[in-house]
């Protein structure tokens, strides 16, 4: 019998003794055992901490990005694999799909932003400022890596998703993993990182995975080191309150399971598209992995005088649904992750029923196909109604967490808003409704206790990735019982992998720590004209002082008809009265123009193209009669990949644009973008 293989220190080794026993639960056969005992997990966070932290933080954000683009790449030759294990935790392939191919995406996702770091291994934090009049004294906030691990704890409901889409996150920050999967479903898990660890693709030691249990783990992290834990709110708070984790100060996410909830809007009819949209919506919300999701719809409000259609258009849908082998095609619903899973959710659904009653479904039976009902974890899914839930605790705050749905009635938006706060925090909520202003006063009401609301109509419906699918860009988490936490979320959700520094001092000696070029820093002349040269050979601090052009009215009249822009403050002598203009002022994009034509060197060279403008500011206005010149200067270099290997090498090249009349006083302020070829191709 297979025993699960923990991969530590390098290696991969067993626990001793059994440990746990996995079983498929579609079937109920044993698969193997899981068993982490034995295991140093000191040494193990140690390792973490001394070979994958600084292989991982050496590296810069273009390097770690293009390392999880290559581990995406490979698991996807992989996915035939995945998928037929993944058949065993009671999945069916759509389920799958979601879990591996999600979990993929999301590697691919952050690959993809690194375009938006720097090619360094931190980063700047926001914008420069200024902390003394004479210019020689600024702050500017950067993030470094910490130096410590980030300890994934999953849920079983995603052995892959949940995993990839957290590792994708701090390696990209450039901190190391120590992964520890539900030991339920971690035969999955073992079987994707066996693939990354065979791959070669990631730094020693970047990566470390746990099938079983935790043992003392907690009693060994450093006030260097991140935990995030998704599961259960109880279980989550027990962690959270570790003395090892408060008393050093440890950063602890926790994305819990709550009571999300889907409002059906008082102006939706049975006629209307949105009607179907939310019968759709709630059905997928409740089949999907069995309803095993912590996004999965657990509360249903439905305007008081619809509740009989509603019932019986949801009862009708989920009778439709084909339950049995995941393996079989026309399966649409598979099983619960195992028996115990299973005997939780009934036992939770008891609770429910207090108050509550079964208006679709059975407690006893259910009909599958391919499949034995008796010894895999299937289960009918319940839709339990409960006419009074301003009267009733547990609708609110017991979850069965499978394919169970409660719906109940509301009166006005005030009271469905009411109704969502009382699940004390979710993590996604969603409102079907037609009427935007419908939509508006409840986002409004309803958003201070949710993480993420989807507001769903006919407009979007098609486009829409639904109620219960977190994106890599947005954040993932919620207030409250959700846990309190963030995951993802884009560039977010690196942060919280890294250490934000308050920098003083100089511009100069910031310029040199940030690789950013700073107002007031030093800067360097030479008699090559900065766009004479290749992007290897540009510093940060090369700048050009130009020559001055006076501007005369002819130049602002000619601008007006060239661009068609005649707004009266450039054109019209007798409507500046009352206006913070003397007479007629030359366009903002004239003295933009002008400076360009100021700073261009013409000939053909290492610059191929103006890529773009921003941060572009007119601070004082410029007559005719005034005399402009420029300074620019490099300030910031971004490398680029070559596409293919016809492509130029080549990077962007950011310059700051100072334009300055005769007073010696700033009237146009920018940042140019220039795509300028690398001497080396």
């Amino acid at each position: 019998m297979k025993k699960l293989g923990n991969y530590v220190t390098g290696r991969w080794i067993t626990g001793d003794g059994n440990g746990q026993a996995l079983y498929n639960a579609v079937n109920g056969e044993t698969i193997g055992f899981a068993s982490t005992r034995g295991l140093d997990f000191k040494a193990i966070l140690d390792y973490a901490r001394k070979t994958g932290n600084p292989a991982l933080r050496k590296l810069t954000f273009h390097e770690r990005g293009l390392m999880l683009k290559a581990l995406a790449l490979h698991l996807r030759n992989h996915l035939d694999k995945f998928y037929s294990i993944s058949y065993k935790t009671g999945a069916t392939k759509a389920d799958s799909w979601v879990d591996i191919e999600g979990g993929i995406g999301n590697l691919f996702s952050y690959a993809s932003l690194r375009r938006k770091f720097p090619n360094e291994p931190y980063c700047v934090d926001g914008d420069a400022i200024s902390l003394g009049k004479g210019g020689t004294f600024m702050g500017q906030h950067i993030l470094v890596p910490k130096e410590g691990v980030a300890v994934h704890i999953n849920a079983f409901n995603f052995p892959v998703w949940g995993m990839l889409e957290k590792i994708a996150v701090n390696l990209l920050a450039g901190i190391p993993a120590v992964v520890k999967p539900a030991t339920i479903t971690s035969y999955l898990t073992e079987a994707v990182v066996q693939e990354i660890i065979a791959s070669g693709i990631l730094p020693e030691g970047s990566l470390q995975l746990l099938c079983g249990s935790a043992g003392d783990l907690l009693d060994h992290v450093t006030a260097q080191d991140v935990i995030t834990f998704t599961g259960s709110a109880s279980t989550g708070l027990q962690l959270k309150s570790h003395p090892r984790v408060l008393a050093e100060n440890v950063p602890f996410t926790m994305e819990a399971d709550s009571l999300n909830c889907i409002v059906l809007g008082d102006d939706v009819t049975p006629e209307m598209p949105e009607w179907d949209i939310f019968i759709k919506e709630v059905r997928r919300e409740m089949t999907t992995k069995a309803g095993q999701k912590c996004t999965a719809i657990r509360r249903i409000f439905v305007p008081q005088n619809k509740m009989e259609d509603v019932w019986l258009a949801l009862g009708k849908a989920l009778s439709q649904t084909t339950i049995g082998n995941p393996e079989n095609e026309k399966v649409r619903m598979g099983s619960l992750a195992g028996q115990s899973q299973r005997e939780e959710v009934l036992a939770q659904v008891q609770k429910l029923l207090a108050s509550s009653q079964i208006v679709y479904g059975s407690l006893d039976s259910v009909q599958v196909v391919d499949a034995d009902a008796k010894k895999g974890a299937f289960m009918s899914p319940l839709l339990l109604m409960n006419e009074k839930p301003f009267d009733s605790e547990a609708v609110h705050s017991v979850e069965a967490f499978g394919p169970v749905s409660t719906i109940m009635p509301y009166s006005t938006t005030e009271e469905a808003i009411a109704l969502a706060k009382k699940g004390k925090g979710s993590l996604v909520c969603s409102i079907v409704t037609a009427n935007n202003k419908i939509a508006r006063d409840y986002v409004l009401g309803a958003a201070a206790w949710h993480g993420r609301i989807l507001v769903l109509n006919n407009e979007c419906a098609k486009e829409s990735t639904g109620h219960g699918s977190p994106l890599p860009m947005l954040v993932h988490g919620g207030p409250g019982r959700a846990g309190g936490g963030e995951e993802m979320g884009g560039a977010r959700g690196v942060k919280h992998y890294m250490q934000r520094v308050a920098l003083q001092g100089s511009p100069t000696a910031i310029t040199a720590i940030t690789n950013v070029y700073q107002t007031g820093a030093q800067t360097r002349e030479d008699e090559k004209h900065p766009f004479r040269k290749y992007f290897e050979e540009l510093q940060i601090g090369d700048t050009l002082i130009t020559h001055k052009r006076t501007v005369t009215e002819a130049d602002i009249v000619n601008f007006a008809n060239v661009s068609w822009d005649h707004f009266y403050a450039h054109t019209d002598h007798t409507s500046l009265q009352g206006t913070i203009f003397e007479k007629p002022v030359a366009h903002g994009y004239f003295i933009l123009s002008a400076a360009a034509g100021l700073f261009v060197d013409a000939k053909k060279g290492p610059v191929l193209l103006n890529y773009g403008l921003e941060e572009c500011r007119f601070v004082k206005p410029v007559y005719a009669g005034a005399t402009i010149g420029v300074q620019l200067t490099c300030k910031e270099k971004i490398e680029q990949e070559k596409k293919d290997e016809n492509d130029i090498a080549k990077g962007i090249v950011k310059w700051q644009v100072e334009v300055s009349d005769e007073t010696g006083e700033p009237v146009a302020v920018a940042t140019i973008l220039t795509m300028v070829a690398k001497k080396s191709q």
